[in-house]
């Protein structure tokens, strides 16, 4: 009874081997633990990895940079105002380059006024130039207007009062007092340019203009006198329908005092737009 009961609790486990007539249980030796516990599955072997060599203790790979040389920046490349064949002086051609390289004309028409060589020069938005022309201007040196002296008679304005003011205008055409179509350049102070008026014979403008020398061309009372032709073809037309800007050029402050200007030439000066 012992034997079969024993065979009972372990039958389920073994085999019956007959040998001779007597039955004989053949059973694994596992205990208990065997098997309940899972068999372990033999992996595949792994392939070593290489390890970094600089691979620091906290488990970050270090990553060496290579330097990289930076490519140095293109600079742009100049404008210039182009004259054509007429000489001017170097205070023009710097004001002329400078509004044409930094856009300062707002890619509007502009015109030049040197005070100094008593010129003016007509250029279009690019800084092509149209044409220039002896001009005459205010019988006084000075680069400021008289504060007021836009609401007084002309009798009333003293000879050293007579200037033409330096700067930068926003130039409109209108009509003065008399209903002649002008430019006003400084309307409150009452500058404009406008056509030649021959005017009393004695002081001789229309010969003023013609003559080689600068000096006589200061006689008004700080309007700018241009030849009528020049007028006609160079001055309304750009203000026909538009504004456009004017730079008079100063006689006594240095230009690029007046206008904020650099030298195009050099690139490190440079103004970015």
């Amino acid at each position: 009874m012992q034997a079969s009961a024993w065979g009972r609790r372990r039958v389920a486990f073994g085999a019956v081997a007959v040998a001779g007539g007597l039955a004989f249980l053949i059973t694994p030796q596992f205990s208990a633990e065997q098997l309940v516990r899972p068999v372990p599955v033999a992996k595949p072997a792994e392939k070593p990895t290489a390890k970094p060599a600089d691979k620091p203790a906290d488990g970050v790979l270090a990553v060496t940079a290579t330097p990289v040389t930076p490519i140095p920046p293109i600079p742009p490349i100049p404008r210039f105002a182009d004259f054509g064949s007429e000489k001017a002086s170097a205070d023009a051609r710097h004001i002329a380059d400078w509004v044409v390289d930094s856009r300062d004309n707002a890619r509007m028409d502009f015109i030049i006024v040197d005070k100094k060589y008593a010129r003016i020069y007509a250029f279009d938005a690019e800084g092509r130039l149209r044409g220039a022309s002896p001009v005459l201007l205010g019988a006084a040196r000075g680069d400021e207007s008289v504060p007021g002296i836009g609401t007084r008679p002309m009798a009333q304005v003293r000879p050293a009062e007579r200037t033409t003011p330096a700067g930068r205008f926003v130039a409109e055409r209108g009509r003065n007092a008399e209903g002649e179509d002008v430019v006003w350049v400084d309307y409150d102070a009452a500058v404009s340019i406008h056509r030649v008026r021959p005017g009393n014979g004695k002081e001789r403008r229309l010969e003023r203009l013609v003559t080689p020398t600068i000096s006589d061309n200061r006689i008004s009372y700080g309007c700018i006198n241009v030849p009528v032709a020049f007028y006609e073809s160079r001055i309304r037309p750009v203000f026909a329908t538009r504004r456009a800007l004017v730079y008079v050029l100063p006689e006594i402050k240095d230009a690029q005092q007046v206008f904020g200007s650099y030298d195009v030439e050099l690139p490190n000066t440079r103004i970015s737009p």
